[in-house]
């Protein structure tokens, strides 16, 4: 019971209105004075700016403006809950109390658990950043970049190479692990014995191991408007993965108003990352145009566009380089958002345009993107793909 009270206690916030009645004593006291300094200052419930409950009464909250504060506050966040708690408590505090100027500071920056939405805010800081706070950053950055690499790199590269060797066919398979049994089974039906109940297969179809020479071209083209970070960061990772496979080429170009070609930093993803400048307008068209020019093999290409799709450039004729570019055999892939929160807001009328045309526009989470990106190269439906991982959108 004691338990189930103490439970109550942390998420009700102690003082006359939580109905509890429980004291907290140690440990928790200074969880609850963790999570006062966060969120009780905005609700009204007051209390000092020390952020520190004194385990009957109400919790103070606050966090000041001070970063050897908010420091000391981000040690105790990080002693008393887990890395995945850390992380949404972080978002929250730079978002609630507008504590983005104070990441500017190294003492802040060597405070913090490194995710994705901090290397975000570090990267929209990028240019106002001093410079003693810069390899600080660059720390973060790379710890995150590092952590994603080592998430998401072998199953990507697995994914990416087993779609290549599955997308040559061959009627002299080397292998029993290269021999596709429904194909095989389907192009011998004729050699059904019923008095057995099975196919006797006259010929073999099975996947060709090929060279590992460029099979596909892959277009990274990303929108980097403020409300795309987390796409921005998980796209300069698996462009990094992707071309270091030599069997792709490929390429990532990052937008706002201007395009900027990073297609030289894919070695490097933290440089990558320090190449964006988050935030400013969009102009999807003149981004398309620009990645047009860098396909010179359409029917051996894939086309990725990272973005919400809120167009502030020529939308007839975003529209119709689309067009042109299915037409011309090119595997054109519309992503609204590639991260775990989805695509909350996105533009409904252009997503139902590229739609109509055969192009659906959804969010994919990075743990399906491996496989998104295998069905391009095997060139299987994506809107059913979409429809069987991730509901498209439209």
């Amino acid at each position: 019971m004691d338990e189930r009270m103490r439970r109550w206690r942390l998420v009700l916030g102690g003082g006359d209105a939580d109905g509890t009645g429980f004291g907290l004593q140690g440990a928790d006291a200074k969880m609850d004075g963790a999570l006062a300094a966060l969120y009780d200052g905005q609700g009204g419930r007051g209390g000092g700016p020390d952020g520190r409950g004194d385990g009957q009464g109400s919790r103070a909250g606050g966090l000041g403006a001070s970063a050897p504060r908010v420091a000391r506050w981000l040690g105790d966040v990080r002693t008393y809950f887990p890395s995945t708690v850390v992380q949404v408590m972080q978002k929250d505090a730079i978002e609630r109390l507008n504590l983005t100027r104070l990441l500017l500071e190294p003492e802040m920056l060597e405070a913090v658990e490194p995710d994705v939405h901090l290397v975000g805010t570090l990267l929209a800081l990028n240019r106002v950043m001093p410079e003693q706070a810069r390899e600080s950053a660059r720390a973060v950055v790379r710890a995150v970049v590092a952590e994603l690499e080592r998430r998401l790199a072998q199953k990507t590269r697995a994914a990416v190479t087993g779609a290549l060797d599955r997308s040559a066919r061959t009627h002299r398979p080397k292998r029993v692990a290269d021999i596709d049994w429904n194909r095989t089974i389907r192009a011998n039906l004729k050699n059904y014995l019923p008095e057995r109940n099975t196919v006797v297969p006259s010929r073999l179809v099975g996947y060709a191991r090929r060279q590992r020479a460029v099979q596909r071209e892959v277009v990274l083209c990303v929108d980097q408007s403020g409300s795309m970070a987390a796409s921005v960061v998980y796209s300069s990772v698996f462009g990094a993965v992707l071309a270091s496979m030599r069997s792709l080429r490929t390429s990532i170009v990052v937008f706002d108003t201007a395009v900027v070609d990073l297609t030289d930093q894919l070695h490097d993803p933290v440089e990558l990352l320090f190449g964006t400048q988050l935030g400013g307008g969009t102009d999807i068209n003149r981004a398309i145009a620009y990645c047009q020019g860098l396909i010179t093999r359409p029917s051996d290409s894939i086309f990725v566009l990272i973005s919400d799709l809120y167009e502030g450039g020529i939308r007839q004729e975003m529209l119709r380089r689309v067009a042109a570019m299915t037409q011309a055999g090119i595997q054109v892939i519309v992503l609204l958002a590639l991260s775990d929160e989805g695509a909350p807001f996105y533009d409904h009328e252009n997503a139902a345009a590229l739609a109509a045309m055969g192009v659906p526009a959804f969010a994919c989470t990075p743990d399906a993107f491996p496989d998104l990106m295998a069905a391009a190269i095997e060139r299987r439906d994506i809107a059913q793909w979409a429809e069987r991982h991730v509901g498209a959108r439209s």
